[in-house]
C-alpha cells in the first residue's frame, strides 16, 4: 500500500512540476497547432504574427473581404516570445507577413531602451528571412496607448529606428499607423480606445485598415 502511495505521489509531483515548467504562451501555442489540424491553414495567406492588438482583431477578414488571412496573434506576447515561437508561428506557407509587436516588451520593463525592442525585432525579422528569402514583410509601428503615455518616449524611438531598418530591406515596408490615430491637433485620440486605453474599438480597426489597405499582397 505504502509502495502505491509512493508512486501516486511522485507521479503527481511529476505532473505538477511538469506543467509548471511550461513556457509562457505555451497553451496558446497548442491552441494555434490544434486549429492548424482540424482545419489545414491556407496557402499564400497574409499571416498575422503579434499581440493583442491582432488577437482581439477577432473579425479581421471582415475588414479585408478580398483577403486570405490567418491570425496568429497572442495576447501578451512581446518580440521575445515571437523569437522564442518562431519555428511554431512560420510553420505556414503565407505570401506575406505582417508584425505587430513589441509594446508589451516595453510594459513588461519600462526602462528598457529601444535600441533593445529594436535588436529584438531585428532577430525576428532575420529568422523570417531565413525561411522566406522573398516573400513581403511588413512591421505595423508601435501604436501609443494612453494607458502607457511614460513608455511613448522609448517606443517613438523604436518606431524611427524600426522604420530606418526596414526602409534598407528587400520586399519590406514599414506601416506607420501612429498619425492616423491622431486629432486634427496631434493627440491621440482616446475615444478609439476601450475602457482599458489599451486595446482598440472598431472604429480604430478601421483606421488601422485604412492605412494598411495599400500593403496588403
Amino acid at each position: 500500500m505504502k509502495k502505491m502511495l509512493s508512486a501516486f505521489l511522485l507521479l503527481t509531483f511529476a505532473l505538477f512540476f511538469s506543467q509548471e515548467k511550461k513556457p509562457m504562451f505555451w497553451q496558446d501555442i497548442q491552441n494555434f497547432k490544434k486549429l492548424d489540424q482540424e482545419t489545414a491553414p491556407p496557402k499564400d495567406a497574409i499571416l498575422l504574427i503579434g499581440s493583442s492588438s491582432f488577437t482581439k482583431w477577432k473579425d479581421v477578414a471582415n475588414y479585408f473581404p478580398d483577403k486570405t488571412i490567418i491570425n496568429r496573434g497572442f495576447g501578451g506576447s512581446r518580440l521575445t516570445d515571437l523569437n522564442y515561437y518562431s519555428n511554431d508561428l512560420l510553420n505556414y506557407q503565407p505570401k506575406q507577413i505582417i508584425i505587430y509587436c513589441g509594446e508589451n516588451d516595453f510594459a513588461d520593463d519600462d526602462k528598457l531602451k529601444a535600441d533593445v525592442v529594436v535588436d529584438r525585432f531585428k532577430t525576428f525579422y532575420k529568422k523570417i528571412r531565413a525561411k522566406f528569402p522573398k516573400i513581403e514583410v511588413d512591421y505595423i509601428s508601435i501604436k501609443y496607448s494612453p494607458s502607457r503615455e511614460k513608455l511613448w518616449p522609448q517606443m517613438k524611438e523604436a518606431n524611427k529606428k524600426i522604420a530606418a531598418f526596414m526602409k534598407k530591406q528587400p520586399n519590406a515596408e514599414f506601416i506607420d499607423i501612429t498619425k492616423v490615430m491622431q486629432d486634427t491637433h496631434g493627440n491621440v485620440r482616446k475615444d478609439i480606445f476601450v475602457e482599458d486605453m489599451l486595446h482598440m474599438t472598431p472604429e480604430g480597426y478601421q483606421l488601422w485598415t485604412s492605412v494598411m489597405r495599400p500593403y496588403m499582397k
